[in-house]
């Protein structure tokens, strides 16, 4: 009986392009194929390249985004050959592989990929790379494709490479690949009728998820899958269903990464009692999955993905709207097995405002992973591969000045050998590092427990529901011990999840063996570390150092703050190495921590202490402190008030207070004030004389020049009224504008009466003199300065010192405007005498008597 042909056999729309494909990898040595959801592409694809002549014979190499989507596309492959997976058809994932000398199609999750292009680059016994679901744009596929077609480039010219996707800009990745042929995949196998429900203005996304759902319930047939955007509203979600009436018809089943595996298997299979079924998923189930029995999508329109800030390096969770593309994903996994329906819990119009792709990856990630892997790969400058989109400069610089700190890069950014160990391990660099310490220390039980506990579900967090979870790591070890002692009943005691707590152990076995089997120290006797000491190993930029006068705020060393819920016992430590947090807006929340002594922060981070006399301005107190300080990057450790400050840091530190200040700190005075404004008249009036700019920006600019050197002997705002001001200001002229100072913008003039009187200047406009009309007597020119080039604005002012006119035209004044004022002082003021002819009249300091 002849072998199943699972390519001939299938009614599977790929079947169209296959003969296309197979041309395009053949001649052009790679493709780009474009396919909808249930097209085929993932099981079929590599079945029917098997035994292309110029495959000859070597294996295929497939990268999935996700472990449940390896494993499920192995074993499809293996069901239809007719064997079980690991024959020719197997997967290598984190920790678990299913694989053997006869397999020729491996499915490879994407560290996977990575790790063996770094230990065989030349890919030998591989002569097909493909790239499924590439549209997810992970960081992970990006860097694996990027290394292979650097390897094609320069090793392997007969490498090919196919990149699948449901939905991407088929052109950018065709080029990207040298310009391979782009191939369009059959339309999707079976219709779905998509229904937009959009929820009420202020419903929450659990709530609509709900209303959705009953509707769904109400209106098809067949199993639903639910997308939601995390754990948190597939729980409450969950706990909404099982309330309903009705409820006990129905097999509710949560899907997201972090769940058992166990539990994930059971979500993707039918209810063997043959119950409706209700799938509450994350995005996990967009591709390459498919979940027996659905034929009905609800799709919330959210998700939820980490933004990583470069300056705080801090992950942020951020819900938002999902892209046009991911919602056909969605809406073809209802087309999978039949027709089917989606609704949409939106609007058509939101649809028609939604981004077209996501955002890859690569733009809002956290790029330690990414910098530690060039750095092994001989590459400093990641401009030096071929990408769809670069790693932003910013994060990745950030990226490698936390590999510095690690101790996985030296001071010329080459790896160490530190570096090259933790490039090796399936972890993020911070647990490798935790690792490394761990087993350098002589204490790997603890470094890998701690390890798996922060690389897998958190085994209280889920457990305790929506209530308080303590935050201590201490508490998840503790757990781990219980299980080890008692089993699941001991975890569920103490309000652990046993589950998760075995998916740790798990874990922590793995990497115990892994670690024996890599070179290291040889170390007897273990030493004494705590777990703060390990997490801070591994997150330097974390440790933590409680606020004054804060029972749960802590700043971190990165300068960033981040709080403890209120009431958690870890509050009672100065000093912890935070692990999990969510950055937050303005300040983080923390999720899990260690304590962490004083003694064992300086005996690990001591080479990083700085210590050095500090100076400066103190807001509160306003005046200078000075202290000698022990620091930690932005965490002061120590500090004791220093005695014998440098006077010249003292002085400037003091200016330092002025500038925060402003001007209005220093000892002014009216006359200093018209200084200023004379200096400021004469260089709008004799711009070619060169006068200084004195106004207050430019002498806030330029405190260091004039106002430093006056500041001996003065440490505070109160010291200041001890300022000589004057002499400051003035020695921004210089001996000779002093005097031209002086001759072209005098503080007084002399009038007619004798009288020596103050002028007011007020640039750009001409100086005020403010004065007795009675002292004006006799005076036909009007008064004039800048050596007589500006006359003065003349406020004639009554007996009561009360303007009776304004003017810069005295003469005028006289001739045309004295009459009709005379008449009104003369009414006004009949005691004074008011002469009829002003010019002849005798000028007066004091008013005459009018005779009687």
């Amino acid at each position: 009986m002849a072998a199943p042909d699972p390519v001939r056999d299938s009614d599977l729309p790929i079947r169209e392009v296959l003969d296309d494909l197979r041309r395009g990898l053949a001649e052009e040595r790679g493709a780009v194929l474009s396919a909808p959801p249930g097209s085929g592409k993932t099981t079929l694809v590599p079945l029917a390249l098997l035994e292309e002549e110029w495959l000859d014979g070597r294996s295929i190499l497939m990268l999935e985004p996700r472990r449940l989507a390896a494993r499920a596309a192995a074993a499809r492959m293996a069901y239809l050959l007719g064997e079980r997976v690991g024959q020719q058809a197997g997967y290598r994932i984190r920790f678990d592989q299913q694989v053997s000398r006869h397999t020729r199609i491996e499915v490879l999750t994407e560290g996977i990929l990575t790790r063996r292009l770094q230990s065989d680059p030349e890919l030998q016994g591989v002569g097909l790379v493909i790239f499924d679901e590439f549209h997810e744009r992970s960081l992970h596929a990006d860097l694996a494709l990027a290394l292979t077609l650097d390897v094609r480039g320069a090793l392997r010219p007969d490498l090919r490479v196919l990149i699948m996707s449901a939905t991407l800009d088929s052109q950018a990745a065709a080029d990207l690949a040298g310009g391979v042929p782009c191939i369009e995949g059959g339309g999707q196998l079976h219709p779905v009728d998509v229904r937009y429900a959009p929820r009420p203005r202020g419903e929450s996304i659990q709530a609509g998820a709900l209303a959705g759902i009953r509707t769904a319930l109400k209106e098809t047939s067949g199993d639903l899958l639910v997308f939601l955007p995390g754990a948190g509203e597939i729980r409450g979600t969950a706990s909404g269903l099982e309330d309903e009436e009705g409820a006990s018809d129905l097999e509710i089943h949560p899907l997201y990464g972090n769940l058992p595996q166990q539990a994930q298997d059971a979500a993707v299979r039918p209810d063997p009692r043959g119950r409706r079924k209700v799938v509450l998923a994350t995005n996990i189930a967009e591709t390459s999955l498919t979940i027996e029995g659905v034929s009905t999508v609800v799709d919330s329109g959210w998700e939820r993905t980490p933004k990583f800030d470069p300056n705080s390096g801090l992950t942020r969770l951020e819900t938002v709207r999902i892209s046009q593309a991911s919602a056909r994903q969605r809406s073809g996994r209802a087309g999978r097995l039949g027709p089917g329906v989606c609704y949409r819990l939106w609007s058509r119009g939101r649809q028609a405002a939604l981004l077209p792709f996501a955002p890859p990856e690569i733009r809002d990630a956290d790029l330690a992973p990414l910098a530690l892997q060039l750095a092994q790969w001989g590459v400093g400058d990641p401009r030096e591969l071929r990408w769809l989109d670069p790693p932003p400069q910013g994060a990745f610089q950030q990226a490698r000045e936390l590999l510095g700190e690690l101790e996985a890069l030296d001071s010329r950014g080459r790896l160490t050998r530190q570096g090259n160990l933790m490039a090796r391990l399936p972890l993020h660099p911070r647990l490798a590092a935790l690792l490394l310490e761990a087993r350098d220390r002589g204490c790997l039980r603890l470094g890998v427990d701690v390890a798996a506990l922060l690389s897998e579900r958190d085994p209280l967090r889920g457990a305790r529901g929506d209530g308080p979870v303590p935050c201590d790591l201490e508490e998840r070890l503790s757990l781990l011990r219980a299980l080890r002692k008692g089993g699941a009943r001991q975890v569920r005691q103490r309000g652990g999840d046993p589950a998760a707590c075995a998916a740790a152990a798990r874990v922590s076995r793995q990497l115990q063996d892994l670690l024996r089997s890599s070179p290291g120290p040889d170390r007897n006797t273990a030493q004494e570390v705590h777990p703060g000491w390990l997490l801070s190993c591994a997150y330097p930029d974390r440790i933590a150092q409680r606020r004054p006068g804060s029972h749960h705020r802590y700043l971190l060393a990165n300068g960033r703050e981040a709080a403890l819920p209120q009431g958690d016992l870890l509050a009672s430590h100065r000093y912890l190495a935070v692990a999990s947090l969510d950055a937050g807006k303005s300040s983080g929340r923390i999720y899990t921590a260690a304590a962490l002594s004083e003694d064992d922060l300086r005996s690990r981070h001591g080479g990083r202490v700085r210590r050095r006399q500090r100076v400066e301005w103190e807001v509160r107190s306003q005046s200078v402190a000075a202290y000698r300080e022990e620091t930690l990057r932005q965490l002061t450790l120590s500090r004791k008030p220093l005695h014998d400050p440098d006077p010249l840091q003292v002085q400037e530190a003091l200016l330092q207070g002025v500038r925060q200040a402003g001007l209005d700190c220093l000892p002014w005075s009216e006359k200093l004030r018209q200084w200023q404004a004379r200096v400021l008249s004469l260089a709008d009036w004799r711009p070619q004389e060169g006068w200084p700019d004195v106004s207050d920006q430019a002498l806030v600019d330029s405190l260091e020049d004039w106002l430093l050197p006056f500041l001996a002997g003065l440490s505070s705002f109160s010291d200041l009224r001890r300022l000589d001001l004057q002499a400051a200001l003035d020695s921004r002229l210089g001996s000779e504008k002093q005097k031209r100072l002086k001759e072209g913008a005098p503080t007084h003039l002399e009038v007619p009466s004798g009288s020596h009187l103050r002028l007011r200047y007020q640039p750009p406009d001409p100086p005020v003199l403010a004065v007795r009309l009675q002292e004006m007597f006799g005076l036909a020119d009007t008064p004039a300065v800048c050596w007589g080039e500006v006359p003065v604005l003349l406020h004639l002012l009554s007996p009561a010192q009360r303007p009776v006119q304004v003017t810069q035209d005295l003469k005028g004044f006289w001739d045309r405007t004295y009459p009709e004022v005379k008449r009104e002082l003369a009414g006004r003021y009949p005691k004074h005498h008011w002469p009829e002819d002003p010019w002849s009249a005798s000028a007066t300091r004091h008013p005459k008597r009018r005779r009687k």
